[in-house]
């Protein structure tokens, strides 16, 4: 592994996804640029977008292991930041570059709690394709950007019952099903796929792809049996407020 970050960003998320499978460390690429590198050369260039930062997320107790391979790959650690929030997230920078990079702790934490568990290694270079996605229709206030990486994956991708190149709807059914604040604002985020849809210069084949998986998707989360908190939040309904504000972190 190279001991300095790569000026293009798209190309070091690349090294250090596969240098931290190739190397065992327990941390795969979140957010927009995850999505890019699923698709690698296939993605749709009316989708493509600018990069800012690196996400990645970890296992509970990996922690370590990340901050090593990070600091070997020429990060620097904001160390009181860690300190003190180290348990949830990490920050690094790649000064260079003047590029942040952020690691999430044991789970994925914006709007709502995206649980990693076991299922964070099940892919290489990046978190399974359902997490992937739930961690951009879990957002409330949608932009251009997560809009974008939604339609990118729901078009490179299909919807299935399975891991690995097909999006797992069962898994996201599941997520949904037993979180009434993350299956409400993924409705709502759904919703606006659909409606942003004319604003991207897609084939007609291509939008019509898109709406039919997001359409697969979305009657596998409604057919699926809720659990028994998921009902009881239901009755509050939108009441009470179902989901976090997220806070910046950076510096």
């Amino acid at each position: 592994m190279t001991s300095e970050p790569l000026p293009t960003i798209i190309d070091e998320a690349r090294r250090l996804g596969v240098d931290a499978d190739r190397e065992g460390v327990p941390v795969r690429l979140v957010g927009g640029l995850a999505v890019r590198l699923r698709a690698l050369d296939a993605f749709s260039p009316v989708l493509q977008r600018d990069y800012r930062d690196i996400d990645l997320v970890t296992q509970r107790g990996g922690t370590k292991r990340v901050t090593a391979f990070l600091e070997a790959a020429g990060y620097e650690p904001q160390r009181a930041f860690n300190g003190l929030h180290g348990g949830e997230r990490l920050l690094f920078h790649d000064v260079a570059n003047r590029r942040q990079l952020d690691v999430f702790v044991g789970a994925f934490r914006m709007c709502h709690t995206i649980p990693i568990g076991d299922r964070l290694l099940i892919d290489a270079v990046t978190l399974p394709l359902a997490e992937l996605l739930l961690t951009k229709l879990q957002v409330v206030k949608l932009n251009e950007k997560d809009l974008r990486d939604i339609v990118a994956l729901l078009l490179h991708h299909d919807v299935a019952d399975r891991d690995g190149e097909t999006i797992n709807a069962g898994q996201v059914a599941r997520l949904c099903a037993d979180d009434w604040g993350l299956w409400r604002t993924c409705r709502e985020s759904v919703e606006r796929v659909r409606d942003a849809l004319g604003q991207y210069v897609l084939t007609a084949d291509e939008a019509g792809l898109v709406r039919d998986r997001l359409a697969r998707l979305w009657e596998e989360v409604e057919r699926t049996p809720k659990s028994r908190g998921w009902r009881l939040r239901d009755r509050v309904g939108d009441r009470k407020q179902w989901y976090d504000d997220p806070e910046e972190v950076g510096g």
